[in-house]
């Protein structure tokens, strides 16, 4: 089931639980049909288990007590049998032990691992009680529970929340092969057409179903809208035409004329009443992001970088270059050190070893996840407008446009708006920023399927570089150039089609695993004097740089006070000079850390 955010996918939901009752009309479950429940942010109460203090693993296996008890009883069977023969008690324990394995008891503790492997949690994980677990890995483990309890109808609210790709690589395989029916709620366009034999779109109040997946649906629904437009015009043709024999007829002034104009209006009505205006969104829209500055080819080179928490060590020994115009996406397993990446190069955190340079005339624009800076009282139209006073009201409101922000919605607060609707604006304002490079993490997170959808009509006019993490497996194919995959050995490169296509519990699933290399001493010296001469390199890469930015902030200084007299030249030379003193100070914030590395 798809639809935009607030449209009733999970109060439809609700209403098939009983949760909510219905207005109007009812929900008829079919006889003895177990039905199962994944809300979006469910978690695992200890009132489910039985227990306060189970580990991960019995948290689990709770949802197959009923085949633990099973065991139990065929061991007493089995222990009064050692006593005594009994007849009765030999075909008891035939019919028990037919319903034990008819029920999957042979298997149930091995099925029980795999869920939790295949959902991301380590095996150490098992033994971790389960009140300590965190938000993501309490639903994950409240999903496993659900998926191992053979119901014969799942409903799942977006159950690839807080799941890496492999885990959803998992999810697909699993619910592929479920015996059952599934109702899913999801905004993972590619995950939904690995799974779903059906698309049901919820729009406008109405529920339309269509046979296949995502793309499958997208293929039938804009031959359905293009029915819909030719209806449109043809009916409106007619309206049109209706009208002008009523205009005729009013000119006519006579008695009966006034019953034919009752009529045709009549004849009006029926047609308006039975019209359905077709969807315009992205064909009425003109607006195109502004030019970015042109980068050198060379945008940003990443040698010998690594990072480590303590005794977590994340990731060693990265070396990449991303040239001009490239797209890099950065796949991993959750926890491997993507966004910790991004935090190095947007310099909120250091390397330990290793460093990275842009390149020439690189700016730098960032996408924060949390949202900070999208949290004014401004009116949505402010919010943007104030960033871009240059702009004129119609280029704002074709910009919002853009990112579904139409009619009165560009009048609401920022206060008063959705996660999503926030996420939106801030990538807006990115967009529209002038930065040539951006770092996005987890860009559609927050977002719906049709902003989904906006954001990568944006991002393909993006004339710049992008480098970004996520799990949006859609975006990345649709969107990259390259796609690199990070593990603690380093990035590396990989075809689009075999990143989509991550199995589970390959060595690069569980990075955590991986035993630590003690390199001997003879390359540890080796590794070091390498390390060095890159320090040294880019010591001296950096001094050039400095001295080029120095020499061309004077010539700025000479020309502003030749231009003193004129007003736009020196708005002109003043933006420009800004930008050369930022770029300076991250040049010098680099020599500072280079010069206290090199020995």
């Amino acid at each position: 089931m798809v639809g935009a955010n607030g449209c009733g996918k999970t109060t439809l939901l609700r209403l098939v639980t009983g949760e909510l009752a219905p207005d109007a009309g009812q929900v008829i479950l079919g006889r003895h049909v177990r039905l199962g429940y994944a809300a979006q942010e469910a978690g695992i109460r200890s009132q489910e288990t039985g227990e306060e203090n189970c580990t991960v693993y019995e948290a689990a296996l709770e949802v197959s007590r009923h085949l633990m008890d099973m065991e139990h009883e065929l061991e007493e069977i089995h222990r009064q049998l050692h006593d005594h023969h009994s007849p009765e008690l030999l075909h008891k324990q035939e019919e028990l032990q037919t319903a034990y394995e008819r029920g999957g008891g042979l298997t149930y503790k091995a099925r029980t691992k795999s869920a939790l492997i295949g959902l991301g949690f380590l095996e150490e994980d098992h033994t971790k009680p389960a009140h300590l677990l965190s938000g993501g890995q309490n639903v994950k483990l409240r999903l496993g529970r659900l998926l191992l309890s053979g119901a014969e109808l799942l409903l799942l609210d977006e159950p690839t929340n807080h799941l890496d790709v492999l885990a959803i690589r998992w999810l697909e395989d699993f619910l592929s092969a479920y015996p059952g029916t599934i109702i899913l709620v999801s905004h993972d366009r590619y995950f939904l057409d690995r799974v779903a034999t059906k698309t049901a779109a919820l729009a406008h109040g109405r529920l339309t179903v269509y046979k296949g997946g995502y793309s499958a649906y997208l293929k039938q629904k804009q031959e359905q809208d293009e029915l819909t437009r030719r209806h449109y015009d043809n009916q409106m043709a007619e309206i049109h035409r209706i009208e002008g024999i009523i205009e005729q007829q009013k000119r006519f002034n006579q008695e009966r004329n006034y019953i034919t104009i009752a009529s045709k209006q009549k004849q009006i009505d029926r047609l308006k009443a039975d019209l359905v205006a077709p969807d315009y969104r992205l064909r009425e829209l003109s607006f195109k992001f502004p030019s970015v500055p042109v980068t050198g080819n060379e945008v940003l080179r990443i040698c010998g970088l690594s990072k480590s928490f303590g005794a977590n060590h994340l990731f060693s020994d990265l070396n990449i270059l991303i040239e001009k115009g490239d797209r890099v996406f950065i796949l991993g397993a959750n926890g491997c050190g993507k966004t910790t990446l991004l935090n190095i190069l947007r310099r909120q955190l250091k390397a330990e070893e290793g460093y990275f340079v842009w390149g020439a005339n690189v700016r730098v624009g960032s996408y924060d996840q949390s949202l900070s800076n999208i949290r004014s009282n401004k009116t949505v139209l402010d919010e943007v407008w104030d960033s871009f006073r240059t702009l004129t009201h119609t280029e704002i409101r074709s910009a919002l446009g853009l990112f579904l922000f139409s009619g009165n919605d560009v009048f609401k607060p920022v206060t008063a708006l959705s996660g999503g609707e926030r996420a939106r604006i801030a990538l807006l304002k990115l967009l529209m920023s002038g930065a040539n490079v951006l770092l996005l993490d987890e860009p559609t997170n927050h977002l719906d399927i049709p902003s989904r959808e906006a954001l990568e009509h944006a991002l393909t006019q993006f004339e710049g570089t992008i480098i970004a993490v996520s799990h949006d497996r859609f975006l990345v194919k649709k969107l990259a150039t390259k796609v690199l995959r990070l593990s603690p050995d380093g990035l590396h490169p990989c075809d689009v089609e075999s990143a989509m296509d991550m199995k589970p519990n390959s060595a690069a699933a569980h990075p955590r695993s991986r035993p630590a290399g003690t390199p001997n001493e003879y390359h540890r010296k080796k590794e070091e004097a390498s390390r060095q001469r890159r320090l040294a390199t880019a010591l001296t890469r950096c001094e050039a740089e400095i001295a080029a930015l120095e020499q061309s902030i004077n010539l700025l200084h000479a020309q502003l006070e030749a231009n003193a007299d004129n007003y736009e030249a020196i708005l002109c030379l003043s933006a420009e000079l800004r930008e050369l003193e930022q770029r300076l100070e991250d040049q010098m914030a680099l020599w500072e850390e280079l010069s206290g590395e090199v020995g």
